[in-house]
């Protein structure tokens, strides 16, 4: 008979923690037991799995005992806290947040790029940011057939990256300026007004100048590569879209690929749709790939400024493969 797993997902009512709950619905994972854990003002709620539903515990240090996996998606710091203690229940934890990515001892994964670090873990496997996810998905094959020696992106991500007080944000906002009143910002949240507008930071600056956030994917992309020599640089957006991040990539290959060559290597990988008739406006957008499992990849030319260079836009669901779906994807392999 088919082993069947006591599942606790942390973080259940947070926008990732649902969508957890939507891809474990589908996915081949037999759940024995689904224990829900947020913080203490969560319980008392209750939320739907597969037509039943289960009341929301509040996180506490004894609630991992018999446990087998268990997805996070909580702040760093509360990460830091109880991942530990998860595992020393003898639980595997797969973290959503940036607490462990960077840790050499923390398998960093992404299941169509590198799977087979699974088995390195030691109770801590971390999932990576959401715009480093549909990159590297992306990267892996090319990088396999060409070498990569150098990456420039852009990213356009969407305000659920920052968690539902930002999708409400950006509701509010847009709300207020269509009814011909000004906009309220709530710099908690987000720095500027969003509504009608874009704005290139995403987390804090750091000494170099470049945002966190942008340095998460020049480590973590390299990490994941296993490639330190990559040379990367990035410029995060954000702007008003509720859901799927975008990027436009410049990639300088070792060996020279083709657009042509680069569209049917995509074609066959794992996890990607290419989307790429231009001329018939039929390219990847962000609301496209809402709620879809896939990465989407488009706009694949030879850069006339490069003679071993590609532009590809991609796009994909931060919310699913940018967080839920790929950790879901990491448990089903363990």
């Amino acid at each position: 008979m088919k082993k069947r797993y006591n599942l606790a997902v942390v973080g259940a009512t947070g926008a990732v923690g649902q969508e957890m709950l939507k891809v474990l619905e589908k996915s081949s994972l037999s759940v024995n037991k689904l224990r829900l854990l947020a913080s203490k003002r969560s319980v008392g709620r209750s939320l739907k799995f597969k037509g039943s539903r289960f009341k929301v515990e509040e996180l506490k240090k004894n609630s991992f005992s018999g446990i087998d996996i268990a997805l996070f998606s909580i702040g760093a710091s509360l990460s830091k806290k109880f991942s530990p203690l998860a595992a020393k229940s003898g639980a595997v934890v797969i973290d959503n947040s940036n607490a462990f990515r960077m840790d050499k001892n923390v398998p960093l994964v992404v299941p169509e790029v590198n799977p087979e670090t699974i088995k390195k873990h030691r109770g801590i496997i971390a999932n990576p940011n959401c715009s480093t996810i549909q990159l590297v998905v992306t990267l892996k094959p090319l990088y396999d057939a060409a070498g990569i020696e150098r990456l420039v992106i852009s990213t356009y991500q969407a305000v659920s990256g920052w968690g539902k007080e930002a999708v409400d944000e950006l509701i509010g906002q847009s709300k207020s300026v269509l009814a011909g009143r000004e906009a309220q910002v709530n710099k908690k949240i987000l720095p500027h007004q969003i509504a009608f507008n874009l704005f290139p930071q995403i987390d804090i600056f750091l000494n170099n100048s470049y945002s966190k956030e942008e340095m998460k994917m020049v480590y973590e992309t390299r990490k994941i590569l296993e490639d330190n020599s990559l040379k990367i640089t990035s410029t995060c957006v954000r702007v008003p879209v509720l859901i799927s991040h975008s990027e436009a990539v410049n990639i300088q290959t070792k060996k020279k690929l083709t657009a042509q060559k680069a569209r049917q290597i995509l074609k066959k990988a794992p996890g990607i749709k290419v989307i790429d008739e231009p001329a018939k406006s039929k390219y990847p957008t962000p609301l496209l790939a809402e709620g879809k499992d896939f990465t989407y990849v488009g706009r694949i030319r030879e850069d006339i400024s490069h003679p071993r260079a590609l532009n590809l836009w991609i796009v994909s669901d931060n919310l699913r493969k940018g967080a839920a779906l790929n950790a879901v994807q990491i448990a089903e392999i363990l």
